[in-house]
């Protein structure tokens, strides 16, 4: 089952056991999703389709924005809704890929640099670039980036 079916099932599901934490987090996703549909139609009422890429894009950018959420609150003392936050990410993830550990994450840095011939820092673009198309969605590339850079001065 696509990701896109899957998130209707889980939609269908949380209405009919009438969990609304889970039925509101599943809606935002759905409503992402449609912006973004909308966006990539443009003015002329055509355009491209969503990948499963793209979907796993726009819930990867919605854990993060909860993450951020999250911290901010649990910082100003809110830490109901701190947990709220948590909810919601622990709901989203549960629909994305799973994350590569820090071992799987250096052994795709490692193949990528060997498969690519990447020598020094200035072949860092091709080699993100290279990790973002093979492991969209299963690792934060913002925390991968330095393991990248570390590799290619070594």
């Amino acid at each position: 089952m696509d990701l896109r079916a899957r998130l209707q099932a889980a939609t269908k599901e949380a209405m009919k056991a009438r969990d609304s934490t889970r039925l509101s987090t599943l809606r935002l996703i759905g409503a992402a999703v449609k912006d973004r549909e909308i966006a990539l139609r443009g003015g002329d009422g055509e355009g491209g389709e969503m990948t499963e890429a793209d979907l796993v894009a726009i819930m990867s950018r919605m854990v993060k924005q909860r993450q951020e959420s999250a911290k901010a609150y649990e910082e100003g003392g809110r830490l109901e809704l701190a947990a709220q936050e948590e909810q919601e990410i622990a709901i989203i993830q549960e629909f994305l890929p799973r994350q590569l550990s820090e071992a799987e994450s250096a052994a795709a840095i490692d193949a990528a640099i060997g498969d690519l011939g990447a020598t020094g820092v200035r072949d860092m673009g091709r080699v993100m670039a290279e990790l973002r198309s093979r492991h969209a969605g299963q690792m934060d590339l913002g925390v991968v980036g330095p393991m990248v850079k570390q590799r290619l001065l070594h």
